[in-house]
C-alpha cells in the first residue's frame, strides 16, 4: 500500500484473456468460459484501505474503518477506464454498491458525468458489486472493460484470476500520472501471484504471469504495442503446443519447469521476431 500512494500509482490494470488450449484447465465450464477477454481496473490509492480507521483496544473494543472517495480520485480513473474501453469493445461496466453506500452513490454519478461529457462513444453500465460477483462466474464474457473501486475491485479481481484456471498466468499493471520520458505513464508490472516461499528454488513456479507483465510493460509505459503483442503471442504458441508447468498440467503434452518454459517462450519470441 506504501508504495502505491508514494509513486501515486492510482489505478491498476488486470487482463484476463483465456488462451483456447487452457480452457479446460478452470473449474467452470469451457462453454462459459468461451471468449472471455476482460480487463478489471481498480482504483488503487483511495477507498476504505485509505481511509480514517481505528484499531479496537482493551478500553475501547470498537473498531472502524472509513471508505472515502473524492471526486478528482474518482474522475482519474474513470477516464483511464473509458479510454481502454473506447480502445477495446467501447463498454464499460462500473461496480458500487449504491444502494447501500454513500461513498457508492458519489462513485455512481462521477462515472456517470465523466463518461458522458468526455466519452460519448462509450456505453457504460452499472452493476451493484454483489451481481457482479455473480456474472463473472455465470456469465463473464458479457462484460469487457470492468471498473471497481478500491475494496471491491480487490476482491473481484482475485475472482476473476480464478476464470484462468491459475494465478500464475495473469499479469497486472499499476499506473500513475507521473509521465516518463517516453510520454506515457510510469507503472508498477507484477504477477497478481504472491511470493509462493513453499516452492521457492524448485524450478517449478509458472513463469508466464511474469512474462505477461513485461509486455504489459512494453505496452503501457513504453508505447510498443507490436512488441507487446509478440511476447503475447509466443505465450499463446507455446501454450497451444501442449506445454505446460505443473499449475496448469491439464492437457501437457510436455510439464515443464520455471528456466524451460521462460525459454520456450523466448525461442517463439525470436522465431516470430
Amino acid at each position: 500500500l506504501g508504495i502505491r500512494k508514494a509513486l501515486g500509482l492510482f489505478a491498476n490494470l488486470r487482463p484476463v484473456k483465456l488462451a483456447p488450449a487452457l480452457l479446460e484447465a478452470s473449474t467452470l465450464k469451457p462453454e462459459v468460459l468461451a471468449g472471455v477477454d476482460l480487463l478489471v481496473v481498480r482504483e488503487l490509492t483511495g477507498g476504505i484501505y485509505f481511509g480514517p480507521r481505528q484499531e479496537a483496544t482493551a478500553d475501547d473494543p470498537t473498531a472502524f474503518d472509513t471508505m472515502l472517495y473524492t471526486q478528482p480520485e474518482i474522475e482519474r480513473v474513470t477516464r483511464l477506464a473509458a479510454a481502454a474501453a473506447r480502445g477495446r469493445s467501447g463498454r464499460l461496466a462500473s461496480v458500487d454498491k449504491a444502494n447501500v453506500l454513500a461513498s457508492s452513490r458519489l462513485w455512481r454519478r462521477v462515472v456517470t458525468e465523466v463518461v458522458r461529457a468526455e466519452f460519448p462513444d462509450v456505453e457504460l453500465e452499472h452493476v451493484l458489486v454483489d451481481a457482479m460477483a455473480m456474472h463473472l462466474i455465470r456469465r463473464p464474457s458479457a462484460y469487457d472493460v470492468v471498473l471497481a473501486e478500491n475494496l471491491f475491485g480487490d476482491i473481484l479481481t482475485d475472482e476473476a484470476s480464478m476464470l484462468a484456471g491459475s494465478m500464475g498466468l495473469l499479469p497486472s499493471a499499476s499506473l500513475g500520472t507521473d509521465l516518463n520520458g517516453h510520454g506515457h505513464p510510469r507503472g508498477l508490472y507484477e504477477p497478481i501471484h504472491g511470493s509462493a516461499p513453499d516452492i521457492a528454488g524448485k524450478g517449478v513456479a509458472n513463469p508466464l504471469a511474469a512474462i505477461l507483465s513485461a509486455a504489459m510493460l512494453l505496452r503501457h509505459s513504453l508505447g510498443m504495442e507490436n512488441e507487446a503483442q509478440a511476447v503475447e503471442r509466443a505465450v499463446e504458441s507455446v501454450l497451444a503446443d501442449g506445454l505446460r508447468t505443473g499449475d496448469i498440467a491439464w492437457g501437457a503434452k510436455e510439464i515443464l519447469g520455471t528456466v524451460e518454459m521462460g525459454a520456450a517462450v523466448v525461442s517463439r519470441l525470436t522465431a516470430i521476431n
